[in-house]
């Protein structure tokens, strides 16, 4: 393979990789423990 399709082939493994973490902490078992400071502050 060319240097240039490796670098590719990273460089998009990275922002899957990235993406799936940043959905994993934001909807999967680690967002029972982030709280919310709106809803904190009631009207």
């Amino acid at each position: 393979m060319e240097i240039a399709t490796l670098v590719a082939i990273f460089k998009s493994d990275l922002l899957v990789s990235f993406t799936g973490y940043v959905l994993y902490i934001a909807f999967g078992q680690p967002s029972q423990q982030l709280r919310d400071p709106f809803e904190e502050h009631g009207d």
